[in-house]
């Protein structure tokens, strides 16, 4: 999907780098589909702000998205593609011979009047959901079940895709958009294809006001904060914490570039290969 630049009429048009849309297909969403939105401002039940930077934006429902694909066999036709305010994917709205409609993660080439269908023995065509035992070697797929039956959890944003690459002693060696290889469970259900709306890394919105309509709120500098506010905060003047070198730190006093993974964590087992290149 092409992105749409400006003309430089105004200085938040120069820079604007927005997508066309053109393979949406549906505007209004399926009713029977949506559910409220609460918002939240980025705080945990006892009213602290536990994710920063959340706050304000347009109204939106969500959308249920089918990630378990439990409906096998049955085949549906793709309805129409739809925007998704809360993804940055799009997702296809696609119905059952049987009547029953749901949302699916749009992947890319994915069309209105084709079919798509999920099961042990079908074929691998981009939105057929299948195990990984059934996918051929080589197969981009999106998707992925950590847990079998417990629904899609990896490699659902835009433009991602992962590759399986292996399979040995009932597990799936697959490689992660992130250059990392896992092992999961081969009777995992997966999405061939990749996700739609690659460019969406490409975006530029231009100026500050659109980023607030999406609900994102300022970033402020930690440097420009009290001590008791930020580790970098305080001091006279435009300095390092008082005139000496300082790291650059996390609120929570972590350096730039530190590892905060446990190291204890229990599914390190499944990592076969680390994402970091070793030097």
């Amino acid at each position: 999907m092409p992105l749409k630049t400006f003309k430089p009429i105004t200085p938040s048009a120069r820079y604007k780098n927005l997508p066309s849309f053109e393979e949406i297909t549906k505007k209004t969403p399926e009713k029977s589909l949506l559910v409220p939105l609460k918002r939240t401002g980025g705080r945990n039940n006892t009213g602290r702000i536990t994710t920063r930077h959340i706050g304000g934006g347009a109204k939106r429902h969500y959308r249920l998205i089918d990630f378990k694909r439990g409906k096998q066999d049955v085949p549906a036709k793709v309805v129409g593609i739809e925007y998704d305010p809360n993804r940055t994917c799009r997702i296809a709205l696609i119905q059952y011979e049987d009547g029953q409609k749901s949302y699916i993660l749009a992947p890319l080439g994915l069309e209105v009047g084709q079919t798509v269908v999920s099961g042990q023995n079908v074929a691998p065509k981009t939105g057929n959901a299948m195990p990984l035992s059934a996918v051929p070697l080589g197969t981009s797929i999106h998707n992925i079940e950590l847990i079998p039956g417990n629904g899609g959890k990896v490699a659902r944003a835009a433009g991602q895709l992962a590759v399986l690459s292996n399979r040995d002693g009932g597990w799936a060696l697959v490689k992660m958009p992130s250059g990392e290889i896992r092992r999961f469970n081969e009777r995992c259900f997966c999405t061939i294809g990749q996700v739609g709306n690659r460019d969406h890394m490409n975006e530029t919105s231009g100026k500050a006001g659109r980023t607030r309509w999406q609900g994102i709120r300022p970033t402020v500098r930690g440097m420009c904060m009290n001590p008791v506010d930020h580790p970098n905060g305080g001091g006279e003047g435009k300095s390092k914490s008082g005139g000496g070198r300082q790291h650059l730190l996390s609120p929570w006093g972590h350096a730039k570039g530190q590892k905060t993974r446990n190291h204890k964590k229990t599914t390190s087992v499944f990592i076969v290969e680390s994402r970091h290149k070793k030097k």
